[in-house]
């Protein structure tokens, strides 16, 4: 018969690896967002149809992969709206948008590398972004703009028109 101790200490320790691996999952992206017909525009519902699509920089095409501004511009092209092709063209022709006057379809930026502006997604609602974040992270996602990393890094908003 084994040791009460030990059956103790064994189920003790599943039960901490089943809370860390419950944690860590919670803190890698947002749940995926799924396109709705009415309550989002097209332009946001074809984003998020996207989560998934690979990470690739200089890529702007579902079938090649995107990099964030590639992303950008592939999504706003499909509706009819022309966008420059880099970051920080993007926050140079837009008109800026206060925080306060954030809406679905606007650009978020921000400073992820020491530059300025240096990575780009397309705010979606109550805080919550998609974009093609990173090699390390490897697909389109949706992100919170809370979470501490995002916050941090944020420097402004612009809108492209008409939307």
């Amino acid at each position: 018969m084994e040791n009460p101790s030990l059956q103790f200490q064994s189920k003790t320790i599943i039960i901490v690896a089943v809370l860390l691996v419950v944690l860590l999952s919670g803190c890698a992206s947002t749940p995926e967002i799924q396109p709705q017909a009415e309550s989002q525009s097209p332009l946001i519902n074809y984003a998020l149809s996207l989560q998934g699509i690979p990470y690739r920089s200089g890529k702007d095409t579902p079938e090649e992969g995107f990099d964030c501004s590639g992303f950008v511009k592939h999504i706003y092209g499909k509706h009819g709206i022309w966008l420059p092709r880099t970051v920080s063209e993007m926050a140079s022709a837009l008109p800026s948008v206060p925080p306060s006057n954030l809406r679905s379809g606007d650009l978020v930026f921000f400073n992820t590398s020491g530059n300025t502006y240096s990575h780009v997604g397309i705010f979606i609602d109550n805080d919550k972004f998609i974009h093609a974040p990173s090699r390390r992270t490897g697909r389109v996602l949706v992100s919170n703009m809370s979470n501490d990393y995002w916050r941090k890094h944020y420097v402004g908003a612009r809108r492209p028109s008409p939307h």
